[in-house]
């Protein structure tokens, strides 16, 4: 059974930042891993993405320059430093992954990802 363990989390401050991380119990390379996010009342959005394969990355326009998702193959870990958070990004956020090899279309849609994360969540004060 896979498992994806999402953490680091937590309250901050507007301008503040956090590194959320996610434990993967897969072998994360050659796929799509992306982060969610999921606000009270809204749909869940992408936020990033990473195909592990050649590293390249995709990031939605409200994060771009702020956020940067990474990855180590070799401890099967998924990252996103997260970094002048706004209040807008308080939500719940979920780390998935494609199956290996995935061709997929746009990589910031959540339908594409077969396997979840809990979720963590990241609150912003203003």
């Amino acid at each position: 059974q896979v498992h994806l363990v999402e953490s680091g989390g937590g309250s901050v401050q507007a301008g503040g930042s956090l590194r959320l991380s996610c434990a993967a119990s897969l072998d994360t390379s050659n796929r799509y891993m992306g982060w969610f996010r999921q606000a009270p009342g809204k749909e869940r959005e992408g936020v990033a993405a990473i195909y592990t394969g050649i590293s390249s990355t995709y990031y939605a326009d409200s994060v771009k320059g702020r956020f940067t998702i990474s990855r180590d193959n070799a401890k099967n870990t998924l990252y996103l430093q997260m970094n002048s958070l706004k209040p807008e990004d308080t939500a719940m956020y979920y780390c998935a992954a494609t199956a290996r090899y995935a061709r997929i279309g746009n990589p910031l849609l959540s339908h594409y990802f077969h396997y979840w994360g809990q979720g963590t969540q990241v609150t912003v004060s203003s």
